[in-house]
């Protein structure tokens, strides 16, 4: 995939506003794969909802999404199933990590879908962030920030062409969000993908080609 564009799209339920301020809300924006774009946003105003558009899971929106100008409302299931292996990875906002797994668990999860990372390169993610100690740890006994970090560890083990991360360091301290910066630099480097990043302040350190206002 080499494009995301968004034609006219807006969330259903900002319909009824009179007047829509925003760089991505009601424009035509094309998204494009090798480069890196910041999504600034205030809480509210539908930084989720997009990360959840462009991932297939929600349809509650006005316009139209085009996948190298393929609308993704004609996509199947199984078409789905492929971009969500191949070409689309994504941290989310609020992880949906398996508490009951350990945090190695539910990397593998992942990774046994694509068979793209070997373990020793897992086990070597998790030195770098510093949570090696915490492999074998169930996942639920972790805090958020260790959490995130298993999460993002989880979103590199697959092939991509985009990744989207919603506010992936809001809960690292400075050195930690340095680290997942350089990780997912090379890694979409590696891969030539697309990186969007969503922030409502606190943002990864990246060199963004684009910054959007939400």
């Amino acid at each position: 995939m080499e494009i995301i564009h968004l034609r006219q799209t807006l969330p259903q339920v900002f319909a009824d506003r009179d007047a829509i301020t925003s760089d991505v809300w009601h424009q035509d924006l094309v998204l494009r794969k090798g480069e890196r774009y910041l999504i600034e946003a205030a809480s509210g105003t539908g930084k989720s909802s997009l990360c959840s558009y462009l991932y297939g899971y929600r349809r509650d929106y006005q316009g139209i999404i085009n996948f190298d100008e393929r609308n993704i409302r004609s996509l199947s299931i199984h078409e789905w199933i492929e971009l969500r292996k191949h070409s689309l990875s994504m941290l989310f906002q609020e992880l949906r990590i398996f508490p009951e797994l350990t945090a190695l668990e539910n990397v593998q999860l992942k990774n046994r879908l694509t068979n793209y990372k070997k373990k020793k390169e897992i086990l070597a993610f998790f030195e770098t962030l510093g949570i090696t100690d915490k492999v074998n740890e169930k996942a639920g006994k972790l805090s958020f920030g260790q959490q995130q970090r298993v999460a993002f560890i989880r979103a590199l083990c697959q092939p991509f062409d985009f990744i989207f991360l919603d506010e992936p360091i809001s809960h690292l301290d400075d050195d930690n969000g340095a680290l997942m910066g350089q990780m997912l630099t090379e890694e979409a480097e590696k891969q030539g993908a697309g990186v969007i990043v969503t922030s409502i302040g606190k943002h990864i350190e990246l060199p963004y080609t684009h910054i959007y206002r939400l």
